[in-house]
């Protein structure tokens, strides 16, 4: 990666003779080791009361296939989003140790809270690579492990949990190869590239940057064996991540996954698409900014300032122009195919970019320790106008629709901190609270000497923890979910292809024991052999006796869930749900 602020270059003719260089500290691996296993903690402290999926059909999309690579009952999750297998590989393992939907949930945050905390060591090393010294890099990084944007989404089953940290690994390895041209770097930042394309879409644009990155550093280092071994290493992941998840979509899509491509090629195509897209780049990029308390957009005005600087190195340009056609590829490409919900997060999203928010907020916090005075000031004024710009973008295009539409608080965790309201968006309030701090940090970079670092660290993790603990909410006492159905977890379940999609998700992880099978019940045929279990659409106001009027001798109905989504479920007579009634 690029340092934000180019080193001062000392004038041969004055420079003294350097001093002896200092034997490595050997407490740096205790202090990482336990920075490490504190950022476990506080990642599991805050998904403590989790039990199950929140954010569906996500959630259960990732922990179905998890289930079913693991050797157990996959699911129909035809005409949703496919969900790669690259983060339910991560989470199999849970599944070999007990089939309770709670305990693998629990298991789940588990892993997601070791990978997460991996971005502090990971970060440790950027921070370094950014310019900050031995003593102001743990800090700050430890600190900035644990923005809300890599830490909030490692309390849900989602790909979010681990993309930071991949990303994060395969741009250190990456910068590695830049600078040195050794195959074994681009090896390695081809395994990580490969793999993040096998866990989500976005990890297809980082491979694209990844390839033309490896070409790029070929023809300025002439090391053509060593970029042909990443892109071989790089082909090859592709191809295995290509075979799993091929296997995936077969399992657990059997009508087939929800089809973006269509959706994509017309917003490319078309002038109003275009709009549609460039504008939630924008709303992507103010995201952003905002949710790392404006670091991010020091950090990167300091990465796009390489660039256009003359002295700058080769590596650093084209570590600088991978960070951002990352970033800019990231926010185009989702945003042109994220499909029109009526949500106000159709609009300012930040999930698909929480992926670099580290690497822009280190960026950020290393240029405003290392630079002070007036470049710091400039930094922070560009920042400034840069997520003024891009809010301006967002409230332009989406105008009365930040307001009419859906606000979804899962989707602005950060806001809803900035500005006090879990109901709504105000825009321009969390960009004003968002410049205030980082007018906060800018004042903290000039304590100058050892003082900066540590003190916008301090600041840093407060105003984070803060943030996440507003945004989990009050954690009630950890509690099992109930039973799907009454009594014990047996027999062939079925689903009436009219009950509501939510509920259909919802009943696929928490009946663990089988896959849930679909039936007509309007068809009059009896259910399948081995069905013990329909589970039948419950209109508000119908009395579940009512639900199944052609229902099979012997059937009786267990009360389910009302509202929108409710269902009743009738049991088989010969099952054993139904002797325990």
């Amino acid at each position: 990666m690029t340092p934000a602020i180019a080193p001062p270059r000392i004038p041969a003719a004055s420079a003294t003779p350097a001093p002896p260089r200092p034997a490595r500290p050997r407490a740096l691996p205790w202090l990482l080791v336990a920075g490490t296993v504190a950022q476990v903690l506080v990642r599991l402290w805050f998904a403590r009361a989790r039990t199950g999926p929140a954010a569906d059909p996500d959630e259960t999309g990732y922990l179905v296939a998890a289930r079913w690579l693991a050797g157990g009952p996959g699911g129909d999750l035809t005409g949703h989003t496919f969900y790669k297998g690259g983060y339910p590989l991560l989470l199999s393992p849970a599944y070999w140790f007990t089939h309770d939907p709670a305990t693998v949930y629990t298991l789940v945050m588990g892993i997601n809270a070791v990978l997460g905390a991996l971005l502090f060591p990971l970060g440790y090393a950027a921070a370094r690579r950014f310019g900050l010294g031995r003593r102001a890099a743990p800090p700050v990084s430890f600190a900035a492990a644990l923005l809300p944007a890599t830490t909030f989404f490692g309390a849900f089953a989602l790909a979010d949990a681990v993309l930071p940290a991949l990303v994060l690994a395969w741009l250190l390895a990456l910068d590695r190869f830049a600078r040195h041209g050794r195959a074994a770097d681009a090896v390695a930042a081809s395994l990580a590239a490969s793999y993040m394309a096998t866990v989500h879409t976005r990890g297809t644009v980082l491979l694209a940057v990844h390839v033309a990155a490896l070409v790029a550093v070929a023809a300025a280092r002439r090391n053509v064996r060593a970029a042909a071994a990443g892109g071989c290493v790089a082909a090859a992941g592709q191809a295995a991540g290509m075979v799993l998840n091929a296997r995936v979509r077969a399992a657990l899509y059997p009508g087939g996954a929800r089809d973006l491509a269509v959706m994509l090629e017309t917003r490319l195509t078309s002038v109003p698409g275009q709009e549609w897209a460039l504008s939630g780049a924008a709303g992507q990029v103010w995201y952003l900014i905002v949710s790392t308390w404006g670091l991010a957009g020091v950090g990167l005005v300091a990465v796009a300032a390489v660039l256009v600087r003359r002295r700058a190195a080769a590596a650093d340009r084209t570590m600088a122009a991978v960070v951002l056609a990352a970033t800019f590829g990231i926010a185009y490409a989702s945003s042109a195919a994220l499909p029109d919900e009526h949500r106000v997060g159709n609009f300012a999203y930040g999930r698909y970019l929480t992926c670099v928010a580290l690497v822009y907020a280190l960026a950020g916090a290393a240029a405003l320790a290392r630079s002070g005075g007036r470049t710091a000031l400039r930094l922070t004024a560009a920042a400034v106008l840069a997520v003024e710009i891009a809010g301006l973008c967002v409230t332009a295009y989406a105008g009365e629709r930040l307001r009419t539409h859906k606000f979804i608080g899962f989707d602005f965790p950060e806001i809803m901190f900035l500005t006090d309201d879990r109901a709504a968006l105000h825009l321009q309030e969390a960009t004003l609270v968002a410049c205030g701090l980082l007018c906060g940090f800018l004042a903290l970079s000039r304590l100058g000497g050892r003082r900066a670092a540590p003190a916008m660290a301090a600041a840093l993790a407060v105003v984070g923890l803060a943030a996440l603990t507003f945004a989990m909410g009050p954690s009630p006492r950890r509690q099992s979910p109930p039973p799907p159905f009454p009594g014990p977890a047996a027999g062939g379940v079925a689903a009436d292809v009219s009950l509501n999609w939510v509920a259909r998700v919802k009943l696929a992880y928490p009946v663990w024991w089988t896959r849930v099978g679909r039936v007509d019940i309007r068809a009059g045929r009896p259910p399948a052999r081995g069905v013990c279990t329909v589970v039948v659409a419950l209109p508000d106001g119908t009395p579940p006796e009512a639900s199944w009027p052609a229902h099979p001798d012997g059937w009786r109905p267990h009360t389910g869930r009302t509202g929108p989504d409710g269902w009743v479920s009738w049991h088989a007579p010969s099952c054993p749900a139904a002797r325990r009634q």
